[in-house]
């Protein structure tokens, strides 16, 4: 049954999208719920996690997982690929600004998985444009 909501092929960049997009999904469901994994991020300035700034990083987050979503299944379009692809490299500059230049956020359990997804999903996609996209 799951299988069949798999993108087509047996390429894994497809699949990828779809698994970051559907922790996307959680992850805008739970700053709409609560503040506590949003201030495990923002760990040194766990005060300015107010509900408003949760609220907007729930929609960013929701705007970033229905990109990588539709990028999933139509992963030959360019500019689809494009936006997903930099939509990595915008969140990456989020979460490493946060760390070293404003300083609200540690090196540690809540950092670490965007410091791990955002790179390598953007360095794949850039490897890998050649292959995906028809130019």
């Amino acid at each position: 049954m799951l299988s069949a909501l798999m993108p087509i092929g047996r390429d894994l960049l497809p699949k990828w999208q779809l698994l970051v997009s559907g922790l996307a999904f959680f992850n805008t469901a739970q700053n709409l719920v609560t503040l506590t994994l949003t201030r495990r991020i923002y760990n040194r300035t766990p005060s300015e996690v107010t509900a408003l700034q949760s609220r907007t990083v729930a929609i960013w987050t929701f705007l970033s997982a229905i990109i990588r979503v539709y990028c999933a299944y139509h992963i030959h379009e360019k500019t689809i690929y494009d936006i997903t692809m930099w939509s990595y490299a915008a969140a990456l500059f989020h979460y490493v600004s946060e760390w070293l230049l404003f300083r609200s956020a540690d090196f540690g359990s809540g950092l670490l998985g965007p410091l791990i997804v955002a790179p390598v999903s953007f360095l794949w996609m850039m490897t890998q444009y050649d292959y995906y996209v028809t130019k």
